[in-house]
């Protein structure tokens, strides 16, 4: 459990770094483009103020294409255009995080931990007293019942308490591996936020990137910008936290429960063998007792 919690720390961190790496070189990298096109926009509108007023039906054509040039970007475009290199990584973490859980909702499951047909096997073998079919049906099968039935019945001989500190010990291992599987969500859960708040960071530093390079020409579409930016990768970290924790506690809570049932089971299981070993031991011995008292209750008869 101590490797498994070093892992997921390191993988966090990771990831963390990754994305501050994205968002910095993102960053800079539209910087100096922005800059130089806002520079090419003045001295446009400065032309434009030199050359003669256009007419009004030119201006109003123009603001009509304008306008519906702007409005024909679909939603989705924009929010892939805004996320920039953070989303992906969301994106990426997203896809992952649906693809584990797909994958517990599979594994942790008690038909999984205690197959039907095994247990029925196991039960019918039992009620025919075919012991050596059991421990085969034991064998064959790999599942977390029997697990812990095999370490129970390898220590059987040593008595019935040393059986069920063996079972204790597996059940102990076998809860830090089924743990282990689902610490990843813990870890995005704890990710996005932080991941979200980057993207933050990057929106409200471009939003006021652009006030402090604007002199009188500050256009609002700019500002709005960035700060659209920061709202929409806050949603999108904490659109992947919140799932990512609910699901944490709901596998958290299925891993408690399979164990104590599969371990609950087992021990019962056990439990019966050792009474029928027990039956079986005694058997002779009663049988050897009632003999021998019978031969001294009825001596054979005198001699006449």
């Amino acid at each position: 459990m101590i490797g498994s919690s070093d892992r997921s720390k390191r993988l966090a961190w990771m990831v963390l770094l990754l994305a501050l790496m994205a968002g910095s070189i993102e960053t800079l990298w539209l910087a100096t483009p922005a800059a130089v096109a806002q520079e090419e926009a003045a001295e446009e509108d400065a032309a434009a103020e030199e050359k003669p007023a256009p007419k009004k039906g030119k201006k109003k054509e123009d603001g009509k294409a304008a306008e519906a040039e702007h409005t024909e970007e679909h939603f989705i475009i924009w929010v892939i255009k805004t996320s920039g290199a953070i989303g992906v990584i969301i994106f990426a973490l997203s896809c992952y995080f649906i693809a584990t859980a797909s994958k517990l909702f599979l594994e942790l499951r008690p038909m999984v931990a205690m197959p039907p047909d095994l247990m029925e096997d196991i039960k019918q073998k039992m009620e025919k007293k075919d012991y050596k079919g059991v421990y085969q049906s034991i064998k064959e099968k790999e599942c977390l019942f029997t697990k812990l039935a095999s370490a129970g019945l390898g220590e059987l001989s040593a008595g019935l308490a040393e059986s069920r500190d063996a079972m204790e010990r597996v059940g102990e291992v076998q809860s830090t591996e089924m743990e282990k599987k689902i610490s990843m969500l813990a870890v995005l859960g704890t990710l996005g936020p932080m991941i979200g708040l980057l993207g933050t960071l990057k929106g409200m530093i471009a939003s006021f990137s652009q006030i402090a390079r604007s002199d009188a020409g500050l256009k609002a579409s700019e500002v709005a910008e960035g700060i659209s930016e920061a709202l929409l990768l806050t949603f999108e970290g904490v659109a992947l936290s919140v799932p990512a924790i609910y699901f944490f506690a709901i596998f958290k809570n299925r891993v408690s429960s399979i164990l104590a049932n599969t371990m609950f089971s087992a021990d019962e299981f056990v439990k019966k063998l050792a009474q029928a070993a027990k039956a079986a031991a005694s058997a002779p011995r009663q049988s050897a007792a009632s003999a021998s008292g019978s031969t001294v209750t009825n001596p054979p008869a005198p001699k006449a």
